[in-house]
């Protein structure tokens, strides 16, 4: 692209991340030096101390780090690295090719994290993100009730509290509302639950945040310090500037896929010549069932997607001691490892379309069910399955009501100064979900765009999830959803 702005218009790319596996990242530049890094570069275990073996000592990682700048985050592969498999360890080996390093400066040089303080507690927070997660996935199955959907609310909830840390106005005003919460609210939410996963012990399964976010290099956008040191503060950002040209793009892509483990291969195509920044998020999940599934209780059944139509897949049946219902629905919450987190499911009642159930649910409503779990006996049945999402979410947040940052009229003077007015142009999300024998691996993208324009009963219940069903990945703790799903056919694509 160069260095020169040709228009007055200025496009910010941001991007979250929610996967399935825990990795690091950070770069790679000329005037190298070779270095290896043996383990699990995120510090956290996949699984309990005792189950320890050599696969799960984590990747070997062969980088290059740079040597001829200080400061960088985290060291990065290059672009299209090939990957060596070993079959006894089973561990992954990044081999870098000998072409496209990374290049990006490090714009964190003289900004360091301070050390924050919250006056808020997560009670503060509890309903109004249960809240926040239902409208989410309610405006999503009302763009589209027959496909699969998978949403995830702490994701999309973190690439826009950053983004408002950049706004203004009327525009910030109606973030917060669309949101549920003030910026300063926002902001210590981002820190409390870097602080939670901090507490997290290393059995509990991963649940891992990461931040980077890319600048142009170029004299005529200035990049406002004070954003800078917020998102250090609060978020933990690595941040970058570079010439977004191709070589950006690779390097963009780069982090995406060695954060990922190559599960999300790359994130953009191109950068537009009007292109000003790319905010990537990632949030991490990989947990295993408190109680896996062994081969003889993985059977063929029939999922009844509607009322004349089935599919044949695997299901897993088990006990679980958790019941959830109200008067339309019935279901339970299976923990994994470290009792953390745990899948929940709501299954409605024969007659009653999910779709219209899940509308039917105030946020309220939803966490007092989560809350008002009976300890019983429930014996169940869960898909196996695998669903993928991809949403543009410029209409939902827009019918959610954060309509005026996709005009003309939004104010993002925050961000920075550049050569005309900044708006959001496009928001996509891409979702995956793997619910299988020993546990659950879920992920998510999201990209933001913007422009210038107890007892056991003697009857136990019984949850078998063979027709349409609400699910959620919960924290125990506070009861709060972090992916929440509509599965209508385990087998639609």
């Amino acid at each position: 692209m160069g260095k020169t702005i040709r228009t007055v218009a200025a496009i910010i790319l941001l991007v979250v991340i929610t996967v399935s596996t825990v990795g690091c990242a950070g770069e790679s530049t000329p005037n190298t030096e070779k270095t290896e890094i043996v383990g699990d570069v995120t510090g956290s275990a996949l699984d309990d101390a005792s189950d320890e073996s050599n696969a799960e000592r984590g990747p070997i990682y062969d980088i290059e780090i740079n040597s001829g700048r200080a400061g960088l985050a985290d060291p990065v592969l290059k672009e299209n690295a090939d990957i060596e498999i070993d079959p006894d360890e089973e561990e992954v080996r990044y081999e870098e090719p000998a072409e496209q390093i990374m290049q990006a400066n490090n714009l964190m040089e003289g900004i360091e994290g301070q050390e924050v303080r919250s006056v808020y507690l997560w009670a503060d927070y509890e309903p109004r993100m249960t809240d926040f997660a239902l409208r989410l996935a309610k405006a999503c199955t009302e763009k589209d009730s027959v496909q699969n959907v998978l949403v995830s609310p702490l994701s999309v909830l973190l690439a826009l509290s950053m983004t408002a840390n950049g706004a203004e106005g009327k525009t910030l005003n109606q973030m917060e509302e669309v949101l549920g919460f003030s910026i300063d609210m926002l902001n210590a939410y981002a820190h409390l639950y870097k602080e939670k996963l901090n507490d997290i012990p290393s059995n509990a399964g991963a649940l891992e945040i990461a931040n980077s976010i890319w600048f142009l290099d170029d004299s005529q956008f200035i990049v406002n310090k004070d954003f800078l040191q917020t998102v250090a503060d609060y978020y933990d950002a690595e941040i970058y500037s570079a010439p977004f040209d191709q070589t950006t793009v690779n390097s963009i892509n780069t982090w995406v896929s060695y954060k990922t483990k190559r599960k999300i291969p790359k994130i953009i195509d191109n950068l537009d010549p009007l292109d000003l920044m790319a905010l990537i998020n990632a949030v991490l999940f990989d947990g295993k069932w408190r109680e896996p599934y062994i081969e003889k209780n993985v059977k063929d059944g029939e999922f009844h997607v509607t009322s004349g139509k089935s599919v044949t897949i695997p299901f897993m049946y088990g006990n679980v001691y958790s019941y959830l219902s109200d008067d339309k629905a019935q279901g339970f919450i299976k923990e994994y490892k470290g009792r953390k987190y745990a899948f929940a499911a709501l299954l409605p009642e024969e007659g009653i379309d999910v779709c219209e159930y899940l509308n039917s649910l105030s946020g309220e409503h939803l966490r007092d069910i989560l809350l008002n779990a009976e300890e019983c006996l429930v014996n169940t049945s869960i898909p196996k399955f695998e669903s993928d999402y991809d949403v543009d979410l410029k209409e939902v947040l827009k019918a959610m009501g954060l309509g005026i940052a996709f005009t003309e009229e939004a104010e993002f003077g925050r961000l920075g100064k550049a050569p005309g007015n900044i708006c959001l142009k496009k928001a996509l999300h891409k979702t995956f979900i793997s619910v299988y024998e020993d546990g659950t691996k879920a992920g998510a993208v999201t990209a933001v765009r913007a422009g210038v324009n107890g007892a056991t009963p003697r009857i136990a219940h019984e949850v078998y999830l063979d027709r349409p069903f609400i699910y959620m990945l919960i924290d125990l703790e506070t009861k709060t959803p972090f992916f929440i799903g509509v599965l209508n056919d385990p087998k639609y694509s």
